[in-house]
């Protein structure tokens, strides 16, 4: 199998999880921030979560804050709210919106990825705990974005 690095860089990239409040902004932002303008970036979620309204989690803002990445103004949204699905890569971090993108690109030519990525919201202890457990989520998909579309992560 290929390495990360031997994939073409896409135009167009959409991360795709469950509630588009965690995992999915967090890749969106990082990817926008390393790559700048140079490839359109978007995420979405399957469901929206009841909490929708208040935007990313909590934790997500204070971790991607440490990097100097708003995420303030972050909507959730679902794969039905996507304004447009041309996308070149999908990248999925769940089993459940692997699935939905699957779907999506039934007969269109678009890559489909899946990166099983822990659920941080999953992490039980201390308000530093958790917080270790959401920047460990950070830095994983930092190093796997960089990998993956050959951009240098950005020092915060």
């Amino acid at each position: 199998m290929a390495s990360d690095a031997a994939y073409s860089r896409p135009g167009a990239v959409l991360f795709a999880c469950n509630f588009n409040r965690v995992r999915s902004p967090m890749a969106e932002a990082l990817l926008r921030r390393a790559a700048h303008d140079r490839i359109y970036v978007d995420s979405c979620g399957l469901h929206l979560d009841p909490r929708a309204a208040e935007g990313v989690d909590p934790f997500v803002e204070a971790v991607m804050a440490e990097l100097a990445c708003d995420l303030a103004g972050h909507a959730p949204k679902t794969f039905d709210d996507l304004q447009d699905g041309s996308f070149d890569l999908v990248v999925s971090f769940t089993p459940e919106a692997q699935h939905r993108a699957v779907e999506m690109a039934r007969g269109r030519s678009v890559e489909i990825e899946y990166w099983p990525i822990i659920d941080p919201t999953q992490a039980e202890g201390s308000r530093e705990a958790r917080l270790a457990a959401y920047r460990d989520v950070r830095d994983h998909l930092a190093a796997r974005i960089a990998r993956r579309f050959a951009v240098r992560p950005q020092a915060g």
